[in-house]
């Protein structure tokens, strides 16, 4: 039989499964918070011994080893992505140019020539708001559609049923890209209907993943060992947490990478086979779920927890007559407070929580706050709407798609994410250099609103040297376009793509780790939330993104987030330095209470 760390906590299903959460700026260095089973002293403690004090502070930090369950539900993401990226890269000039002339009449642009692939004719303004609708759709649903799946459905089952949605959404997308249907001006309503359709499949599938991905990693407590080199270490939880959200974002940039290929299909060919391979590419996804399934844990809902958390909050809300700067704003609700004031029920029966999801609480809360400062940021990362790619197609190609560099993005994530994960973050750890999450988020920005700036200088070089100046979209003078190769996006696109790295992956260990067990799909959801915000932002601003004012709409938000960048350092430097994990055993309470149990 396998041996594992201490820690381990018997759930639904698996007998090897802990959960993680984290504390709030508030917690003490070293308190780390698991659910312990009863088992716990049954392990054997000289195989996996917990680290001392001196230890900690000098021993270097390494990853847990990974099992290949993980890397296989990797792979599902990789699948979901590619279909997903791979059919979206196509959307704005799909929607945005009409038919070419002299084209093949499913898309594709004679060859030889400087003109776009397009389908539906609808316009910039069309195209950019659908776009955001989409994207908007695909980030805002998912707090419903995880709380249903924390609470009731489950969290592996409504990744299935994301799967079937999407795999209905290709299909239909790919009928709607015939030649036939086309030219005869019949693909505007049956493309909407698969996008709003693949959305709404997107937004099942994507907070669950992530939360069962890392809830195959059981070993959430921190031990040492003695590398083969005879160096002791420290194996690392949040380390281990680090590792995997890398694995599982490069993961999801290697699908997205399929996008290279779909648009040199729609540029040479048509858009039924450019939409096809997506297609193709997503069936392949039930397939992985289906030989994987057995050997999955899956965490089984509880809405009883869901619905203590929201009594938590209001009763906390009521107890401080909504003053949420109150320093003890949430010890007020703590069981352990209430019994000392008499108090032992609420609403006429036993009080439902324990101190410890009390501050679970404060920890989700504290991390959710952080997130708002994320909007600003995604609207530097490749621009607002389809900016990037209307941008280059006002710029030289020879015979490259428009849209081509926007798949620089995942190829930078793909060769940045091992670099951090093998070189750079254990190169700082050796040189106990700590590069603290918040030091990572605000690099990040940094890298970001940089970007934003490059491409605000470039979409002013290329007003002043198209042959329709500050009328650059849809010139049909000369060329059409500028002389300025659309290659020059290349910077804009890395460094947003190295921002992600640093920003996203930090904010997926944040919302794993500072959720509880049964809210970790809501908590994730509420991340991906941001993305919706930065969406209805954009939205507001569509009636601006046009000629000539895209020089504003690429420099207005970089100015922004450059403000908001200090602001944010200032403000959450401290949790640099708090704890990433407590341990259950921290509260005698809900020890005595599981005992008793």
């Amino acid at each position: 039989m396998e041996k594992i760390p201490p820690s381990v906590e018997v759930v639904e299903g698996d007998s090897r499964s802990t959960s993680v959460v984290a504390t709030d700026e508030s917690s003490p260095p070293h308190v780390n918070i698991v659910e312990v089973s009863s088992s716990d002293d049954s392990l054997d403690r000289d195989e996996y011994p917990l680290p001392t004090d001196e230890e900690r502070a000098t021993l270097r930090k390494v990853p847990d080893s990974i099992s290949w369950i993980l890397y296989a539900l990797c792979v599902c993401e990789l699948a979901e992505r590619a279909s997903y990226y791979s059919a979206k890269g196509l959307f704005s000039n799909f929607m945005q140019f009409p038919l070419p002339k002299g084209g093949n009449g499913a898309g594709a642009p004679p060859r030889g020539s400087e003109k776009t692939a397009g389908a539906l004719g609808k316009g910039l303004q069309f195209a950019n708001s659908f776009v955001i609708l989409s994207k908007f759709l695909a980030y805002a649903l998912p707090v419903p559609f995880a709380w249903w799946a924390d609470a009731k459905f489950g969290r592996y089952n409504a990744i299935i049923l994301g799967v079937l949605i999407c795999g209905v959404s290709h299909v239909v997308m790919v009928g709607s890209a015939i030649p036939s249907v086309l030219q005869a001006g019949n693909g505007t309503a049956p493309f909407l209907t698969s996008l709003l359709i693949l959305a709404i499949g997107a937004a099942f599938f994507k907070p669950c993943i992530l939360p069962t991905v890392l809830d195959q990693y059981t070993h959430q407590q921190e031990y040492t060992k003695v590398l083969k080199s005879g160096e002791k270490v420290i194996v690392d939880p949040e380390t281990t947490i680090q590792r995997i959200s890398l694995i599982f974002y490069g993961f999801t940039n290697i699908g997205a990478i399929f996008t290279i290929a779909t648009v040199y299909i729609e540029k040479y060919h048509s858009f039924w086979l450019a939409f096809l391979l997506p297609t193709i590419l997503y069936f392949t996804l039930p397939l992985i779920l289906l030989l994987t399934y057995k050997k999955t844990h899956r965490v089984q809902p509880k809405g009883s927890e869901m619905t203590n958390v929201w009594k938590i909050i209001l009763l906390a809300l009521k107890k401080n007559k909504c003053k949420i700067w109150a320093t003890n704003f949430w010890d007020v609700v703590k069981p352990s407070v209430l019994r000392a004031q008499g108090t032992t029920t609420i609403a006429g029966a036993p009080i439902p929580w324990n101190d410890k999801l009390v501050e679970d609480v404060r920890r989700t809360i504290a991390a959710c706050a952080l997130f708002l400062y994320f909007p600003l940021w995604h609207l530097n990362d490749g621009g607002i709407g389809s900016v990037l790619s209307s941008q280059g197609s006002t710029m030289t190609t020879n015979g490259a798609p428009n849209d081509l560099l926007i798949n620089f993005n995942p190829l930078t994530s793909i060769v940045f994410a091992p670099l951090l994960s093998h070189l750079i973050y254990p190169a700082l750890a050796r040189y106990k250099i700590h590069f603290g999450r918040i030091n990572r988020i605000t690099f990040g920005f940094t890298l970001a609103w940089i970007g934003g700036v490059l491409g605000t200088i470039l979409q002013w070089r290329v007003y002043e040297t198209s042959p329709c100046g500050y009328h650059a979209t849809g010139c049909d003078v000369e060329t059409g376009v500028s002389p300025l190769s659309v290659w020059l996006q290349v910077p804009t696109v890395a460094l947003g793509a190295t921002s992600e790295c640093f920003c996203t992956i930090t904010a997926y260990e944040i919302a794993y780790a500072r959720s509880p067990k049964h809210m970790r799909a809501l908590v994730m959801s509420y991340f991906l939330l941001m993305h919706a915000l930065c969406s209805a932002l954009g939205q507001i601003l569509a009636p601006a993104i046009k000629d000539p004012n895209l020089v504003w709409v690429w420099g207005g938000p970089s100015v922004a987030l450059a403000v908001q960048t200090v602001i944010f350092w200032i403000r959450y430097r401290h949790i640099n330095n708090d704890a990433f994990l407590t341990y259950e055993k921290d509260y005698p309470q809900v020890e005595e209470e599981r005992k008793e149990d």
